[in-house]
């Protein structure tokens, strides 16, 4: 009613709205959204939007759930963002979140302790971090929005999110997301169920401060940090990485795959602590073939107590008739070898210690891959998306999954020979 030609005519219309037909048309989303923003026509079960920051991925799926809920298609509801403060700060409460852009008339009650919005009509949302896999185990949904999932720590969080989404007629999925090379991302974009929705910032600078996107653009334009974080491109191999994943898929073999394997060990880099925010113990089990072809089939490693991670390991060494225990001890030294101990003193326990860099003693392993000398058995996404991150560069996390990895395949392919205790230096 307010597309007219003429400034003036659309200042007279605006004016003589009454109150509550101006708060309809500002709430109305169809209205103010731009195409991208509203859900494809096609049928799907995931709708992916991998966009550049400040695109509006956000609002897109706030006003997703608030539209689904007004029209009484959703009536339990996931919300699922990287921690437990960014679904509170962002998908929640933020600028752009469920509360900002719910009308008054139909706004939920939020009840941080609970995890949960309730709308008045009876629609609940629960709220869930990613960081733990386990929260999304048992609840089911009719409607998820996934925030941010590039950055999540675990596949196991999405593939647990997808097996609650099992309530009404067709269930479905929205993630939002600046993309980042994440293996079972690329499966996502993949499948037939996916509908993939691609945009950059600047297609959203109507709604940005003016001078952010000089800004940026000045700063990092023509980089590979430009064109992921603010053209919205997926990159999937990092400039420099020891790793390639054509290198991983070439060799990749199906899960379950019979192997006649000549030795099995279990390898450990234990972390220095067990907080929310410590690195993970890296737990990897692999084993070499007769022709000394390497095989990597199992990857245990999480945010584990010292008593979890030995129990892990040791469970893994039994069941796959392992020769040997290699951990590392440079950080916990002696107490490494005594908790495994603690759980099982007739384990064989290999001391390993770092003499060296990590990406010194991860060459000669990566040169193995580039040789197709080395076998994943099945998918492994997390230890892969850390393989092919890891330069070695200044300031990267500690790639805690990649060094067990490094142990257990130094330890069977470059000619350690399998032992009882003792301790030796790479």
């Amino acid at each position: 009613m307010i597309r007219t030609k003429s400034l003036t005519e659309r200042e007279t219309l605006l004016n003589e709205l009454t109150p509550r037909e101006a708060a309809i048309l500002l709430y109305d989303w169809g209205l103010w959204a731009r195409a991208k923003q509203l859900p494809p026509k096609s049928d799907w079960r995931t709708w992916l939007i991998l966009a550049g920051r400040g695109f509006g991925k956000t609002r897109t799926g706030a006003e997703w759930v608030r539209a689904g809920v007004e029209a009484g298609r959703f009536r339990r509801i996931a919300l699922v963002g990287e921690t437990t403060a960014d679904v509170r700060d962002v998908m929640v409460e933020g600028d752009s979140g469920i509360l900002a852009v719910s009308p008054p008339w139909n706004r939920p009650r939020y009840e941080p302790s609970k995890r949960r919005l309730t709308w008045p009509g009876g629609a609940v949302a629960q709220t869930f971090s990613a960081d733990d896999p386990e929260q999304l185990r048992g609840p089911q949904f009719d409607a998820a929005w996934a925030d941010e999932i590039a950055k999540w720590r675990y596949a196991a969080s999405w593939d647990n999110l997808m097996l609650g989404l099992r309530l009404g007629a067709n269930p479905r999925c929205v993630a939002t997301t600046t993309p980042r090379p994440r293996a079972w991302l690329v499966r996502l974009i993949a499948d037939p169920g996916t509908a993939v929705t691609t945009g950059s910032t600047a297609e959203n600078t109507a709604n940005l401060a003016p001078a952010f996107l000089d800004r940026i653009l000045a700063t990092y334009g023509g980089s590979r940090m430009a064109r992921q974080e603010i053209d919205g491109e997926m990159l999937l191999d990092t400039p420099g990485a020891l790793w390639r994943r054509a290198d991983l898929d070439r060799h990749r073999l199906k899960p379950g795959a019979a192997l006649d394997l000549a030795r099995i060990v279990v390898a450990i880099d234990p972390a220095v602590s067990t907080g929310a925010a410590s690195d993970e113990t890296g737990i990897i089990a692999a084993g070499t073939d007769a022709d000394g072809i390497g095989y990597v089939f199992e990857d245990l490693s999480g945010r584990h107590s010292p008593d979890t991670w030995a129990r892990r390991a040791i469970e893994a060494y039994h069941r796959f008739g392992a020769d040997t225990l290699v951990a590392e001890v440079n950080q916990g030294g002696d107490l490494v070898v005594q908790t495994l101990r603690t759980v099982d003193p007739s384990v064989p326990v290999r001391a390993v210690r770092a003499s060296r860099g990590k990406r010194s003693r991860a060459e000669p392993i990566a040169a193995l891959y580039e040789q197709g000398r080395v076998r994943h058995v099945g998918a492994l996404p997390d230890l892969e998306d850390q393989l092919c991150a890891y330069t070695g560069g200044a300031g990267e996390a500690s790639p805690d999954r990649l060094d067990a990895l490094v142990w257990a395949l130094t330890d069977l392919m470059l000619g350690r020979g399998p032992t009882r205790s003792e301790e030796f230096l790479v």
